[in-house]
């Protein structure tokens, strides 16, 4: 019996089976990323660094999951297969995947608590499904006549980049959370058959596939030396901290767009299916390309720091696909015989983890900036395959010592002729055709550069120093920036007499400088906004002694509106933002409401702690940038909201934005919940005001009927079908498509 077993598995290597296999692995482990950072936006808010701390989690577990995959791989496949299944069942215990129940963090404590409430809620299953694609691909090496087993790795990211694809765009717009982790329970029992399947497959085979002679078999056995296992961990580390410094610089200095964050995962994603593909094509075209690609890439990434467009955002990505791919080929081309096959995806998984706890842990304690990011390019840079030879510049300098003064000139006027760029490009609003030219020679310059590679290096940290980052270090010598978990902020002093606090890119408030106009109300705060009417409104509607609440400090603006009698609260997640209000740089909060108390932590999860009827007006302003907290507009808030309201009291949403139209949304919530509901929309002239929307609900219709008097209040546009609640909300059917044009 056992010989027929034996022929029959010899009969046929069955690819098709174990690649099914491992895509629907990396299916599900990219599915259940964002279902589980889903879950816990109420508890966690949308700050960028939520999704960076996520990833690292994901990465440890990956980690562990390869190492299990390493001690399995010294057993025989059906001892292997017989731990793995009792580890799937034991996994499955946890299953429906559910957050669990744990205190709140303390201020400053985010970056060590979201890790902790994504391994519990993950943990068991993440760690046993991750070991799928290494253990795959041994099971599958086994066969004497499977061939190659490292393309099957391309399946395992495919099967990845679809599963973050199907999240927002499948699972989050048709299900609600609840069914969103059925559906992933019932995945889960199709591996578990996919995996008996291929367990079954390889029956009576041993470790690995016999080597055809002694010194095959010796060159299986040989260890890598560390030298070569060094170059594995960077060459897989720099790609993941790449992907997840190209999500913060985005979504931080160039542009707060909406689903961002999945781009980069994405690319970094497909570049491995490109890279470990059996056909070369691709990648060799890419790797050809790369020195090119990283050289513009940065030198525009940078550029984008300090004039924001949508040719930064394309020049970052293209970046980190064409280096993701060129560095993860580089790891291919060095992979050793598949006997050591789970040992390479053992190290390429520690290289990962440390690319993420660089960007994810370090760097945000280390850096008052995105400085990992250039810090990563030029890592990249030093770890590119570049052409051999000198090139043309050695065919025309041919002595050494000629040739290196020729390298540091050409360097010099890289690093000169990019701040002559930069200069330019401050004073006009675009791209002219002497710009271009001098950009294209540049890079030109850097490609001769490639003959050596300290050179090409140098290169690269000139253009980036000269096209933003010595601008950005000006910034951080002087003091006026630093970085929190929630962001990263900048004290700017305009021109024309106004001091900005600036979140990422996004204007965070301002403060007029000119003695004795300190306390006008500036940006979307103006005395004609929806806010300032229903707060210059207060003792009309309340009477003298009315209670305020603010959720969202800024710079403290909204404070110049109460009046002696009010009882005003602010509510802040950050306590960097308010130590902007107590040590000097705004003072609207000291000097309106020096008494007023700031509450630090998320405020839904402060709220729910308060007394009931503890406001007659409640404003919410609590949106970062254009990142939108979707537990702040749900049902389930709404009725947090209206509990810490009196019963005729107002509550004031901020909807301004640039991608998201939230008007449907507030419409359905009003409808919903009963509740009466109007618009503010306010277009000011004065350039220290900007254009707001505000939408003002209460239960009393007397209340807003009250506040619309005289002024250009409207209802509020047809509602969405359904209304947003902690288990279903997507912002797909709200974006406004032209403006991510």
């Amino acid at each position: 019996m056992t010989d027929q077993t034996g022929a029959s598995a010899a009969a046929s290597p069955r690819r098709w089976l174990f690649a099914i296999t491992i895509l629907t692995g990396s299916f599900l482990l990219f599915l259940v990323q964002p279902l589980v950072a889903r879950m816990a936006l109420p508890r966690l808010g949308g700050a960028p660094n939520v999704w960076n701390s996520a990833m690292l989690v994901y990465q440890a577990l990956l980690l562990g999951g390869y190492a299990y995959a390493h001690a399995l791989s010294r057993l025989s496949v059906g001892r292997q297969a017989m731990i793995h299944l009792a580890l799937l069942i034991i996994a499955a215990l946890t299953l429906p995947i559910a957050l669990p129940d744990i205190a709140p963090p303390p201020p400053g404590r985010e970056a060590i608590w979201v890790p902790w409430l994504f391994l519990l809620t993950i943990g068991p299953l993440f760690f046993v499904v991750s070991a799928q694609a290494p253990l795959m691909q041994g099971w599958f090496a086994a066969h004497p006549k499977a061939g190659d087993p490292y393309p099957l790795y391309a399946a395992s990211n495919l099967g990845s980049f679809a599963g973050l694809l199907a999240y927002p765009l499948l699972a989050e717009p048709l299900l609600p959370v609840s069914a969103q982790s059925g559906a992933w329970a019932a995945g889960y029992g199709v591996l578990f058959v996919l995996v008996a399947l291929t367990a079954l497959a390889r029956r009576g085979v041993g470790v690995a596939a016999p080597a055809p002679d002694a010194a095959e078999a010796d060159a299986a056995a040989a260890a890598p030396g560390m030298a070569t296992i060094a170059l594995w961990l960077a060459l897989a580390a720099v790609p993941s901290g790449l992907m997840l410094s190209t999500t913060t610089h985005l979504t931080t200095d160039i542009f707060a767009m909406p689903l961002l964050w999945v781009v980069p995962l994405g690319l970094y994603l497909l570049s491995f299916s490109i890279a470990f593909a059996a056909n070369r094509r691709i990648s060799d075209l890419l790797t050809r390309c790369a020195p090119v690609v990283l050289a513009a890439g940065g030198a525009l990434a940078m550029l984008g720091s300090a004039r924001p467009s949508m040719v930064a955002v394309a020049a970052s990505l293209v970046l980190l696909f064409v280096v993701a791919v060129t560095l993860h080929a580089r790891l291919y081309e060095t992979r050793p015989d598949p006997a050591r096959l789970t040992q390479f995806y053992l190290v390429m998984s520690a290289g990962g983890v440390l690319g993420g706890l660089f960007t994810a842990l370090i760097a945000p304690l280390v850096f008052d900036w995105t400085w990992e990011h250039p810090l990563l390019i030029l890592a990249a840079a030093a770890l590119l395959p570049l052409r051999s030879g000198t090139g043309w510049l050695g065919r025309i300098f041919t002595r050494p010592e000629t040739f290196r003064i020729a390298i540091i000139l050409m360097v010099f006027l890289v690093f000169t002729g990019a701040a002559g760029v930069l200069r330019e490009m401050q004073t006009s609003p675009a791209w002219s055709l002497t710009d271009v030219a001098l950009f294209a020679a540049l890079i030109t310059a850097a490609m001769l550069l490639t003959a050596r590679r300290w050179a090409f290096v140098a290169a690269c940290a000139a253009l980036i120093a000269s096209l933003g980052a010595l601008t950005q270090a000006q910034t951080s010598l002087a003091g006026a920036r630093s970085r929190s978990y929630f962001g990263i902020y900048t004290v700017k002093d305009t021109s024309d007499g106004y001091r900005q606090l600036l979140h990422g890119t996004t204007l965070h408030g301002a403060q007029k400088l000119t003695p004795g106009e300190e306390m006008t109300s500036t940006t979307y705060y103006g005395p004609r906004s929806g806010v300032g009417l229903a707060l210059s409104a207060s003792e009309r509607l309340f009477g003298n002694n009315a209670r305020i609440g603010v959720v969202g400090l800024g710079v403290g603006t909204l404070a110049c509106y109460s009046k002696p009698g009010q009882e005003w609260t602010f509510f802040e997640i950050d306590p960097e933002v308010l130590a902007y209000s107590t040590r000097g740089e705004f003072s609207f909060l000291d000097r309106c409401a020096p008494k007023a108390p700031t509450i630090i932590g998320d405020a839904r999860l402060q709220l729910e702690r308060l007394p009931a009827d503890n406001f007659d007006i409640l404003v919410v302003d609590a949106f970062s940038s254009d990142a939108i907290p979707l537990h702040l507009l749900t049902a389930e808030a709404q009725r947090v909201y209206f509990r810490a309201l009196a019963a005729d009291g107002v509550l004031m949403i901020h909807i301004s934005n640039r991608f998201i139209d939230l008007e449907p949304v507030l419409a359905a919530l009003a409808r919903d919940g009963g509740l009466a509901a109007t618009i503010r929309v306010d277009r000011p002239d004065n350039i220290a005001r900007s254009s707001s929307k505000w939408v003002a609900l209460s239960r009393d219709p007397a209340q807003l009927r009250a506040l619309e008097q005289g002024d250009e209040w409207r209802p509020l546009a047809p509602a969405s079908p359904s209304v947003w609640r902690d288990d279903y909300a997507s912002i797909l059917p709200h974006l406004i498509w032209n403006n991510f044009l």
